[in-house]
């Protein structure tokens, strides 16, 4: 995803102070924890520029594309609370150097990966490993910098990772479009090494004083709820819905979702604490999460493959189209906390989610061709500036909907939210995508009156989507129609997508209406909303 998960800055803020780090040692820890974050950031973007490339080199389907997404959303997504509480119990230090590590071996094996199983393999794995960094990044900066330096910390950080997340996908369609997609992984491998020295030379190691225990059972359940449910929605599209592991798949999500509350319930520490729902306002919030992080995830899987594969970008280009909008969000994000101040959050969460709901509108409306500064570039800025005016007052409804011991809970799991809600909306949105690209393909493909050997051959491809090769033996006038009828198809059904995308928003403004109070705030946060993105 091109924009980070809300509360990022909020689980820094909320932690309680463990080791303090002398001042010679604080710039070592913001470098690290920097470029480890920095290191799931930017994978979780470049990959989506890498998608058509790596599509291409294996002949996969869009279901393995979907996968090489999902896989990597879905163990981060369902195990990154986890995570902090090992970093909390064992050692923040130590669960950290062990989610780099991981991240690093596992970005060795999606590079060196000789098809696209195994590229699935590694990147749930890398979902395994971020699972592990991402949140021991910000616990080391909570506990090692007391609270007068800590606003500055989380400054910095927020600051620098929020470049590395802009630069992210340019980097990447450079890299992809000048070297191999491969080295989308490969670039981790020096990134994980200076981490590790930085940490094991420079940084103390800290702990939770207070007992705890890992919710194993709670984890275990969640993962395979999701990864039921996800796998049988996607592996839908290959097998049929009446197929007997894709049902069951779906049976076994479904009851495990359903389960989870009351294991979480029973449980003497939950990762996911129930009461912190009794609160309507936190609910909601996580409820307007959901719906707006679906409809940006579903953006971000399919904006690339359209860019590449339809609209003839490059990849570097692909990865520069979405520049703007971060770079929107991060120059407003102060401008945004200044709303909130004056008007209170309410305002905000229904104003912005609207915004963008325009923004996918207007994405909806471009053909094929056509330059970006017309077709994209004032869709990528109504999204950006959407995105702007909601993340801010998200993150701040979430810390004030709890108390101040449950904030780093809170926090912890509206970001989880926001992670699983791409995954989600992505396995879903799917089938939506290839069903109706198939039904407009086939549309075209009667009128050009093609032998029925081709015929069946285009259309076993379509679940390729705008990657479906064209057959070789055909005259060079009917190539370049089934190419046409192919751009066509892909756009028809990104046009319903983004339609959905924007119905997804203004649902998420309407439960901010209906469910987020607009009560006023008090000086912690008013602070926090300065180093919310």
């Amino acid at each position: 995803m091109f924009t980070r998960p809300p509360c990022d800055e909020a689980v820094i803020q909320s932690g309680d102070v463990g080791v303090l780090c002398a001042a010679k040692t604080r710039p070592w820890i913001l470098a690290a924890t920097i470029i480890g974050s920095s290191m799931a950031f930017i994978d979780g973007t470049v990959v989506n520029i890498a998608l058509p490339a790596l599509q291409t080199s294996f002949h996969a389907t869009v279901v393995d594309v979907q996968w090489v997404v999902e896989s990597y959303g879905l163990f981060l997504g369902a195990l990154i609370l986890v995570g902090g509480s090992l970093g909390d119990l064992f050692g923040r230090r130590l669960m950290f150097v062990l989610g780099v590590a991981i991240f690093a071996l596992a970005s060795v094996g999606g590079g060196i990966a000789s098809n696209v199983h195994q590229l699935i393999i590694a990147r749930s794995i890398q979902g395994v490993g971020a699972a592990l960094l991402v949140p021991g990044s910000l616990a080391i900066i909570s506990t090692s910098f007391d609270e007068k330096s800590r606003g500055q910390a989380i400054g910095t950080w927020s600051g620098f990772t929020a470049i590395t997340t802009a630069v992210g996908p340019v980097l990447g369609g450079w890299l992809v479009e000048y070297a191999s997609w491969r080295w989308v992984f490969f670039i981790n491998i020096p990134l994980a090494a200076a981490v590790i020295v930085i940490l094991l030379w420079h940084i103390p190691e800290s702990r939770s004083a207070a007992e705890g225990r890992v919710d194993w059972l709670g984890a275990l359940v969640i993962t395979l709820g999701l990864g039921s449910l996800v796998y049988g929605l996607i592996e839908s599209e290959n097998m049929g819905w009446e197929h007997p592991l894709v049902l069951a798949s779906l049976i076994v999500g479904c009851g495990c979702l359903i389960l989870f509350p009351l294991v979480e319930a029973s449980v003497t520490s939950p990762m996911v604490p129930l009461a912190l729902f009794a609160s309507s306002s936190f609910s909601g919030t996580n409820l307007l999460t959901l719906l707006l992080y679906a409809a940006i995830g579903v953006f971000f899987f399919l904006f690339p493959l359209n860019l590449i594969q339809v609209q003839g970008y490059s990849a570097t280009a692909a990865g520069a189209a979405v520049l703007p909008m971060i770079v929107l969000i991060f120059i407003l994000s102060n401008w945004a906390g200044g709303l909130v101040t004056h008007y209170g959050p309410r305002i905000p969460l229904i104003v912005g989610p609207l915004v963008g709901a325009l923004g996918f509108v207007l994405f909806a409306i471009p053909t094929v061709g056509g330059s970006y500064w017309t077709s994209f570039f004032p869709a990528v800025i109504a999204l950006g500036l959407g995105m702007a005016i909601t993340i801010a007052p998200l993150t701040t409804v979430v810390i004030n909907s709890v108390g101040q011991d449950r904030v780093g809970a809170a926090s912890g799991i509206n970001n989880a939210i926001a992670r699983v809600a791409g995954v989600l909306a992505i396995a879903v949105v799917g089938i939506v995508m290839v069903n109706a690209f198939g039904s407009r393909l086939n549309h075209g493909l009667v009128h050009l009156l093609l032998p029925s050997g081709v015929l069946e051959t285009v259309q076993s491809g379509e679940i390729m989507l705008a990657g479906l090769p064209v057959p070789d033996d055909l005259s060079p006038a009917t190539k370049a129609a089934i190419k046409e009828l192919i751009a066509d198809a892909f756009v028809f059904g990104f046009r319903i997508v983004m339609l959905i995308c924007a119905g997804l928003s203004v649902v998420s403004s309407a439960v901010a209406w209906v469910m987020v109070p607009n009560g006023a705030l008090d000086t912690r946060e008013i602070q926090l909303l300065h180093f919310t993105e």
